[in-house]
């Protein structure tokens, strides 16, 4: 007996196999889900996305920032037509004390021009949804409010998965998980372990409204213009393995930090307590006042390091994004949804060489995935940050004494005085002498650079 899901979200009807069978389900329609499902409905393949939430994008969160490489790829000139917020042309990198702060500030009016640098702020209840309605447009089928239990196993092989709703048991020739950092399917079937808590960030954020011209002016923005700032450990973060961040949208401002798990459960605070403290530093809150808190999220970030990636592949099952653990740990870009997107993109040429040549879609056959991630920017930017995670618990100095330190030296440096400014300099060394140490000061700096090389 033939049995054709209801088609709620698009007027796009394909042709479906007998038993509920695809060529392709997909779970998740976030950025890797919404990519994957693309490019192979472009290619003709009948491609089915289950997604939990009301619509794609409703329980997804990030910083603010979309690295767009891939996307423009997929669809060119996108932000024309695309929900996005503003385009990024100044960066700022900070380090915050008590009371003080040290940064670094990158501006480039240059990045004014199309495709603006890549780097957009925006919404991912918005974006999200628009993405996942180009997959739909280009005949993908796309179901909301649909939690994934389990995946089908046949014969050894995963055959597809079962949908909460009624007639949800699809069957489908490979079965693509996109379903975010919290992967139950993998953890069910034993794709991945258990996390340790110091290779997971839990990030908050609010979403604090102002008006456009309140922004432009305490940002200097014209235009669409965009400021990202990245706060590194110290007083952001009352210390703690972690940093903080404000985004810049037209009306709104993503205001939030990332701390590990691991520190948040030893020094028994919540990321709420960490965010207000960092909201009321006297360096952040003149940029937040007369803001409006709009909405409040969370959300688990991966921070596996290639060497503890879960396993990708599988006997009619690939995984993608955050559910393999895709995400680009330095703290100077925080990417992870252009991995995302790159990963479906990749899932689905594997998916798509292996059907023109007639191969069965086998472990073995779909480990073509993994090699075509090696080869790209995905696999070598994992891999490069791959230290990180373990450096923020072997040398917490770096966002708890240093930032304190850094920034209390450079107060001693700018204070005016009628002190020579030799005997300034002298003073300073000294101090970084006495509460460091030359040789630690070296080895640290040593270890730092070895975990970001």
């Amino acid at each position: 007996m033939r049995h054709v899901l209801p088609h709620r979200n698009s007027s796009f009807v394909p042709h479906v196999a007998e038993e509920n069978r695809f060529d392709v389900v997909i779970v998740g329609a976030g950025p890797a889900g919404a990519a994957a499902a693309l490019v192979l409905a472009r290619a003709g393949l009948q491609v089915l996305v289950f997604e939990r939430g009301e619509f794609p994008g409703s329980k997804n969160l990030f910083g603010g920032i979309l690295y767009s490489t891939i996307v423009h790829r997929l669809l060119p000139g996108f932000w024309e037509s695309a929900p996005v917020e503003r385009h990024v042309t100044r960066r700022k990198f900070s380090m915050l004390g008590q009371e003080k702060e040290l940064a670094f500030e990158f501006n480039c009016p240059a990045f004014n021009q199309p495709p603006y640098n890549h780097s957009f702020t925006v919404l991912r209840s918005q974006f999200d949804r628009w993405f996942a309605a180009q997959a739909e447009a280009a005949g993908a089928m796309l179901f909301n409010e649909t939690v994934v239990d389990s995946l089908i196993f046949r014969e050894g092989r995963v055959d597809g998965a079962i949908g909460r709703r009624e007639d949800g048991e699809v069957h489908a020739d490979v079965t693509l998980v996109a379903e975010g950092c919290n992967s139950m399917l993998a953890l069910r079937h034993g794709f991945r372990k258990e996390f340790e808590p110091h290779r997971l960030q839990l990030a908050v954020k609010e979403m604090i409204g102002l008006p456009r011209e309140v922004i432009d002016d305490r940002f200097q923005l014209v235009g669409d213009e965009g400021a990202a700032i990245e706060y590194l450990g110290g007083d952001a973060v009352q210390g703690l393995f972690g940093g903080a961040f404000i985004y810049t949208e037209k009306e709104s401002l993503s205001v939030g930090v990332s701390c590990s798990l691991h520190d948040l459960a030893a020094r028994k605070v919540t990321p709420h307590e960490v965010l207000e403290h960092f909201k009321k530093h006297p360096c952040v809150q003149p940029l937040l006042r007369g803001g409006e808190i709009l909405e409040y999220s969370g959300h688990m970030i991966p921070e596996f390091g290639r060497e503890t990636l879960p396993r990708i592949a599988g006997d009619g099952v690939l995984f993608l994004g955050d559910s393999a653990g895709l995400v680009n740990l330095s703290p100077f870009y925080h990417e992870g949804t252009n991995l995302a997107m790159a990963s479906g993109v990749l899932a689905a040429e594997t998916v798509l060489a292996l059907k023109r040549a007639g191969k069965p879609m086998t472990a073995e056959n779909l480990s073509a995935y993994t090699r075509r991630l090696a080869e790209s920017f995905v696999l070598k930017d994992v891999s490069k940050y791959r230290r990180i995670p373990d450096f923020g618990v072997t040398h917490p100095q770096f966002f708890d004494r240093y930032p304190y330190l850094l920034t209390d030296l450079a107060k001693d440096f700018f204070t005016v005085s009628e002190t020579p400014k030799g005997e300034i300099e002298k003073a300073i060394f000294r101090r970084l002498r006495e509460e460091v140490g030359l040789f630690r000061l070296v080895r640290d700096l040593f270890a730092a650079a070895r975990a970001l090389r």
